[in-house]
């Protein structure tokens, strides 16, 4: 395996919710020192940036950064996190679009969710975790996924009677975790990074 393979799998990509042509407003600094900043949504791990930009780019909401390493950046000059209510009112307006994208995006990836979603308790499922899906919901998709694995969100929706809106449900999930870091469980928010300190 040669080094840059090895790195490839630490690069840290964002897509940008909010861009902030002359800095965040709750900089102290006069206006001539500020960078460029907003506000970006980690693409696998779902982690909330802000960012400072480099002034010579300019770049709009939905193109995608890489904030993480800092040697791998181009674009960006700082990332660091932040939790939900630290957002611009543009970057939460933002959020769900862009929680919708990547879940489409990334059909395969939402759809093995459905496919290997494991029980977290005797009494608690993962997918029980997902906004609307009860017992009837979560066995009967259990019961579709051992006859054969999903392998689209239209699938999901014909085969498992009530389903509706498979990936709508998930982006509910993702949106749920974003807000509330005081929940319990976190299925999608921060997952990646604990499987990778594992």
């Amino acid at each position: 395996m040669s080094e840059a393979d090895g790195d490839e799998t630490d690069v840290r990509r964002a897509v940008v919710l909010d861009y902030l042509a002359h800095g965040l407003s709750d900089d102290g600094r006069p206006q001539y020192e500020k960078s460029p900043a907003g506000y970006a949504l980690e693409v696998d791990d779902f982690r909330l940036y802000q960012v400072a930009f480099d002034e010579d780019e300019r770049l709009t909401i939905g193109s995608e950064v890489v904030v993480e390493p800092p040697e791998e950046r181009d674009i960006v000059t700082e990332a660091h996190r932040v939790d939900y209510e630290d957002l611009s009112s543009g970057a939460q307006s933002e959020l769900e679009y862009v929680v919708q994208d990547l879940v489409e995006e990334n059909e395969e990836r939402f759809v093995d969710f459905y496919n290997e979603a494991q029980p977290i308790t005797l009494r608690l499922h993962q997918l029980n975790l997902l906004p609307g899906i009860g017992k009837k919901l979560r066995n009967g998709i259990l019961d579709e996924r051992k006859r054969k694995p999903f392998e689209s969100f239209e699938e999901l929706s014909e085969r498992v009677s009530g389903l509706h809106d498979p990936d709508e449900i998930l982006v509910e999930r993702i949106l749920e975790e974003l807000r509330d870091d005081d929940l319990k469980y976190q299925t999608f928010v921060g997952r990646q990074e604990e499987e990778n300190a594992r």
